[in-house]
């Protein structure tokens, strides 16, 4: 069952992991499957795919494949400046205009890393 809340990675953010048979290799996210609380990172968590031919379809001949399989979003960390970091989030004041020229305050959500403290 999935956990309720945000995920903190994104697709294109660069990761390590932390855990499993890959530990320690970075990549970058491809996917992020949240209802699984998963992501693919690309060169991480490399299966084969054993397909037959078929008639119809973009397969057109069999073979093996090898592509990234997802793996769970626990095992990773985001890396900010080369270093692994968990990620926060901060409210920040933003001045927003509206079609007519008048102008509103609103909050918007910013990833901060927890190391360091700065905007990712």
């Amino acid at each position: 069952m999935a956990r309720k809340g945000t995920i903190s990675i994104r697709k294109g953010d660069q990761v390590k992991v932390i855990a499993g048979k890959d530990k320690g290799v970075t990549g970058s996210v491809i996917e992020v499957i949240a209802d699984q609380n998963r992501v693919i990172v690309e060169g991480v968590n490399r299966v084969k795919r054993h397909t037959k031919p078929s008639q119809a379809g973009g397969a057109g001949s069999g073979g093996i494949i090898t592509s990234e399989a997802p793996i769970h979003i626990s095992n990773v960390m985001l890396l900010t400046d080369k270093t692994p970091t968990r990620v926060g989030y901060r409210r920040d004041d933003v001045t927003k205009s509206r079609p007519d020229g008048s102008t509103y305050t609103a909050q918007r959500s910013v990833r901060i890393a927890k190391k360091t403290g700065k905007e990712i």
